[in-house]
């Protein structure tokens, strides 16, 4: 009994497998076309904002399209440190220098595509925002602070050796209770202190230690700073330190040179008494030191074009600083200088300006020159005009003057035949002469002229202004394609049809060629300025 009822129900099962299997298919067939292709990001709310520092990572997926084989990219924006490969892994940890205290934010557009076997593609830009996160400020081990007795003792904290790695102004803050009694630090880090007999007793049985706070402005983020007393009973020798804190300085020829130097003594200030250098280069003048107070001192120097001379590339040399004290203590380092040969690219600024306003300087003058003949034809013109009006006036006044002869001298044969013989004369004369164009000029070919003038003076106007403009700026008369389109716009001023002018070679402007005149006619022209110069 138990088998046949257990058949009868695999029997009632079967259909309502096929059904479910059919819907499964359907369901299946409905995922994979169940519209476009379509990327999908994480749903976290402002998961796009991101902290320096702070790893993202991510898969990226899509949806939809006829075929689920689909390989990803990025089209544009993948920059340093972003990592991300064709199965849509995308990892990234923002570095700290991305953002600062004063722009707090900076945005990231990356647009990211998918295409499947299908040839379907889809892309997508997402806009990350990094934003920025402040770091403490970082303390490195200081020199030992060595007291005297019954001495105002002054100890400056290295700031060579204390930093903010975000770039931030730093300050001091004294932890009371790790200090000794009447010692005072200042916001800038400077220490002062007379140990009473008592405490001077017991920095001579062993060195004690003080703390205090580095805190950056204007997070407060603050780090322990750790100084060692102790006393001194001989003379030590000064020291000094040098930011930026390299052994080698690169630099180009015309660009300066900047060092900074702090000085220390452990007997105090007033024990210094000569701070120097010593070059290995002659060229390098003793002026580059300034002394700023008596423990901070500045080495400013910019060689100059000539400081390497061709065919070398690079001059390296040496230079010693170094520091003395009373009793000749000397601390000294060496410090390696490597200047590059430059090209004084302002030399040939000024060369291709002058090529750059010649041009125009020799246009401004065709285009005078081309006006003043406009003129002389357009008169020219004018007085054809009249001339030929005079012309027909005379030739009917004198054929009126023949026909009229007989009626003036009916009677004397002899005057009618001289009347006669005289107006017809003149009018075949006036004819002739009217004929070859002697009397007056042809109206036809001035205006011609006038026209072909006006043409070629508009035209080098045209270019003239295209040229001032295109050229104006010094960035762009550096580009190579210069001197091509000065040819070019040169090749306009020399053409063959010039000649039919009919303009005087030997002619002269008596007009001066400023600046003034020259922007006046070429309205984007661009002199040098002082600071170009």
């Amino acid at each position: 009994m138990l088998t046949r009822k257990i058949h009868k129900i695999l029997i009632l099962l079967i259909p309502v497998f096929v059904v479910l299997r059919a819907q499964g298919q359907d369901n299946m067939k409905n995922n994979t076309s169940a519209g476009p292709l379509q990327l999908v990001f994480p749903t976290e709310a402002e998961w796009n904002v991101l902290y320096e520092g702070k790893e993202i990572n991510f898969h990226l997926q899509v949806k939809g399209g006829k075929s689920d084989s689909v390989r990803y990219s990025v089209a544009s924006g993948l920059v340093k440190d972003m990592k991300f490969d064709s199965t849509g892994h995308f990892v990234w940890t923002p570095g700290f220098d991305i953002a600062d205290r004063i722009n707090t934010t900076k945005s990231f557009p990356v647009v990211f595509e998918a295409q499947n076997t299908a040839g379907e593609s889809v892309s997508r830009e997402i806009v990350f925002k990094v934003n920025h996160v402040n770091r403490p400020p970082q303390v490195d081990e200081l020199q030992p602070f060595y007291v005297q007795y019954k001495t105002q003792n002054v100890y400056k904290i290295d700031m060579g050796a204390v930093r903010d790695p975000d770039g931030d102004p730093i300050v001091f803050v004294p932890i009371l209770e790790e200090m000794p009694e009447a010692m005072k630090l200042s916001a800038a880090g400077e220490i002062t202190w007379e140990p009473s007999s008592v405490q001077f007793g017991i920095l001579k049985k062993g060195p004690r230690y003080m703390e205090f706070w580095v805190e950056d402005q204007p997070s407060k983020a603050r780090t322990k700073g750790r100084l060692k007393l102790d006393v001194t009973q001989m003379d030590l020798a000064p020291d000094f330190t040098i930011i930026p804190q390299q052994s080698v300085i690169r630099s180009a020829e015309n660009n300066r040179i900047n060092l900074r130097f702090t000085l220390s003594d452990p007997n105090g200030e007033e024990d210094i008494t000569t701070f120097n250098f010593i070059s290995e280069n002659k060229k390098v003048p003793q002026s580059a030191l300034v002394k700023n107070t008596a423990t901070s001192y500045e080495f400013i120097w910019e060689p100059g074009y000539d400081f390497v001379k061709d065919p070398f590339d690079t001059l390296a040399f040496n230079i010693i600083f170094y520091v003395l004290d009373k009793a000749q203590n000397k601390k000294e380092r060496t410090v390696k200088f490597v200047i590059k040969n430059t090209i004084d690219e302002s030399l040939r600024d000024t060369y291709v300006y002058n090529l750059y306003r010649g041009a125009l300087v020799n246009a401004w003058g065709l285009i005078e020159q081309m006006t003043e003949k406009e003129q002389e034809l357009k008169k020219a013109y004018t007085r054809a005009k009249k001339g030929k009006r005079s012309r027909s006036l005379l030739n009917a006044s004198l054929g009126a003057t023949t026909g009229l002869a007989p009626v003036i001298a009916t009677d004397n044969q002899k005057t009618r035949g001289y009347i006669t013989t005289i107006g017809g004369t003149t009018v075949a004369t006036v004819g002739t002469l009217e004929a070859t164009e002697v009397i007056g000029k042809s109206v036809n070919g001035l205006l011609d002229r006038f026209n072909y003038v006006m043409q070629k003076k508009n035209e080098l106007q045209n270019k003239g202004d295209v040229f001032a403009r295109e050229w104006g700026q010094k960035s762009a008369r550096r580009q190579p394609d210069f001197i091509r389109k000065l040819d070019e716009f040169k090749a306009l001023m020399n053409l063959s049809g010039l000649v039919a002018l009919e303009l005087d070679a030997n002619w002269e402007n008596k007009k001066e060629a400023t600046d003034v005149a020259i922007k006046k006619t070429f309205k984007d022209f661009v002199p040098y300025t002082k600071d170009e110069n």
